[in-house]
Parts: structure tokens; C-alpha cells; sequence
């Protein structure tokens, strides 16, 4: 069987995120044929049309990572009912030179938490239509809005009881797309 890596873009700069505890937790419902990294986000300058020319180090660092990977895990919270700056500053340097759009036909996933009943709902919705509308990656259908309590992950950062046979079924389903798009 083939190996694949899996990029998985947390869209907080908050190291101690919600969204960042989960993206580790649903790291560990992948198959062992799935290795994972995190590429960094709140380091990149702000995208701006007269940098693409002689582009920062950590920008190509970024692109170069979401280019190698097989597919792209987005772990949003949701601010002010939308998606993060830090998330849009990343999806953009990465769309940039157009020819150059890391993100198309890219397999993506999308998720995301919040306290709120919504679980970033909108954030991700947000997040589908620029990747999935706009640059053309090939984005996962269905949703997976989580609202973040205390049982959602154990003391051991897994994925609690209550929430695991619904993000296992979404992280399968992911696998089952990456696998058949870039097998």
C-alpha cells in the first residue's frame, strides 16, 4: 500500500488552540500508511503582490510543503463569522503566482471548533468556497462542525467517546478520497 502525507493547516496562531488540539487528535484516526506535519502559518508576512518576486524564505517553506503534500487537512476556528486572518493570509501566498496555485487539485478537508453551538461553522463554509470555488482544489463533501466541550478530547488528546464514531467516519472518508485521487 501506498504512503501519503497529509498537511494539516490549523487555522489559529494560538498555540494552545482549540483547533490545534484537535487537528492532533485527528491525526491519530488516520491509517499507519498516513504521516502528517503541520506547516506553520503565523509566520508568513502579509500577502502583498510586490513580495511574489523575491518571496520570503518561510513563504516558500509554506508552499513548498502544502505542494509536496498528498493532500490538506484545514483545522479553522472561526473568527468574527469568518475564517482567520492568519488562514486567508496563508491560502493566499499559496495561490500566488496563479500558475503556481498549490491548492489546485489538491484533496482537501475541512473542520474546525468552537464553543458555540455552530462549531465554526461559517468559518469553514468560508474556507470550502475559496478552496473548493475559487483555487479548485477538490474539497470534501459533507460537513463536520464541532462545538468544543470538555469530553471532546481525553486527558490523552484523543478524540472522546461521545464525538469519535463521527470524526472517524469523516477522517475515513477523507483517507477513502485522498486514496482514490492520488493512489
Amino acid at each position: 500500500m501506498r504512503n501519503f502525507h497529509l498537511a494539516i493547516v490549523v487555522g489559529s496562531n494560538n498555540r494552545e488552540s482549540i483547533n490545534r488540539q484537535l487537528a492532533q487528535a485527528l491525526a491519530k484516526l488516520l491509517p499507519a500508511h498516513f504521516s502528517v506535519s503541520y506547516p506553520q502559518i503565523d509566520d508568513l508576512p502579509m500577502y502583498h503582490q510586490e513580495l511574489e518576486g523575491e518571496r520570503p524564505a518561510n513563504v516558500n517553506r509554506f508552499t513548498d510543503e502544502i505542494r509536496a503534500a498528498d493532500a490538506v487537512l484545514v483545522v479553522t476556528p472561526e473568527h468574527n463569522r469568518s475564517l482567520p486572518a492568519v488562514l486567508k493570509n496563508a491560502i493566499d501566498w499559496g495561490s500566488k503566482p496563479m500558475d503556481k496555485n498549490v491548492w489546485r487539485d489538491k484533496p482537501v478537508a475541512i473542520t474546525g471548533a468552537s464553543p458555540g453551538a455552530m462549531g465554526a461553522a461559517l468559518a469553514q463554509q468560508h474556507v470550502r468556497q475559496i478552496l473548493g470555488g475559487v483555487l479548485g482544489s477538490v474539497v470534501l463533501g459533507g460537513e463536520a462542525y464541532i462545538q468544543f466541550s470538555p469530553d471532546l478530547l481525553t486527558s490523552e488528546g484523543e478524540i472522546g467517546p461521545r464525538s469519535r464514531d463521527f470524526l472517524q467516519n469523516f477522517m475515513n472518508r477523507f483517507v477513502t478520497l485522498v486514496e482514490k485521487l492520488e493512489g
